[in-house]
């Protein structure tokens, strides 16, 4: 499992794990339901840039993650600019990059155990169904650790395939899926020797 906390001194390192994650849930619901125009769509990407300075990233940090969106806002781009029109495009694609951008920065300055917890205590209700909130927000933090490790492989098929000269097609997608699910593999058999599967 990738660690994607990045330790650090900023202001957004030293906020509370609780106070970053209400954040990150309110700005997501007001990037996705108020209505936006090229104009707050474009405020909005800038502001999670002036968010990374604030964390002591910089603009590569930021610029490494959208590239590693890259495809996605591309597909979202190119298929909403064909039917809905390159406006909403924009302001669709600039809004999902937007909440992306956040949760990473999210991620990067703050450590793992401090989310679980934190999920813990806002699961704590579902104790009273029989769900044991340890074990889901333990799941959570996987699967947000998994994200990187995904896109690792993904980069690893196209420096290979670049690499023989052979362009990318369905193949790929099947190389890529075995990949996650082999990793997913040895992930769950590190948990069982943990004695926690």
């Amino acid at each position: 499992m990738i660690a994607l906390f990045r330790s650090g001194t900023s202001i957004v390192h030293r906020a509370p794990a609780g106070f970053k994650l209400a954040a990150l849930a309110l700005l997501a619901l007001i990037a996705s339901l108020i209505p936006h125009t090229s104009l707050t769509a474009g405020m909005g990407l800038a502001a999670t840039l002036g968010l990374f300075f604030l964390a002591g990233f910089g603009p590569i940090t930021w610029a490494r993650q959208i590239w590693r969106m890259k495809w996605i806002l591309l597909f979202l781009a190119v298929t909403q600019g064909i039917f809905l029109g390159w406006e909403p495009s924009w302001i669709n694609t600039a809004r999902i990059a937007s909440i992306v951008l956040l949760a990473a920065a999210v991620t990067l300055t703050t450590p793992t155990g401090e989310m679980i917890d934190v999920l813990q205590r806002v699961l704590r209700p579902l104790r009273r169904i029989g769900i044991d909130p340890w074990r889901v927000a333990f799941t959570l933090s996987l699967t947000i650790a998994a994200i990187p490790v995904i896109g690792d492989f993904a980069a690893r098929i196209r420096e290979a395939k670049t690499a023989r000269g052979v362009r990318l097609g369905p193949k790929a997608i099947v190389t890529l899926l075995v990949m996650s699910l082999r990793h997913a593999d040895d992930m769950a058999d590190a948990l069982t020797a943990r004695g926690i599967a």
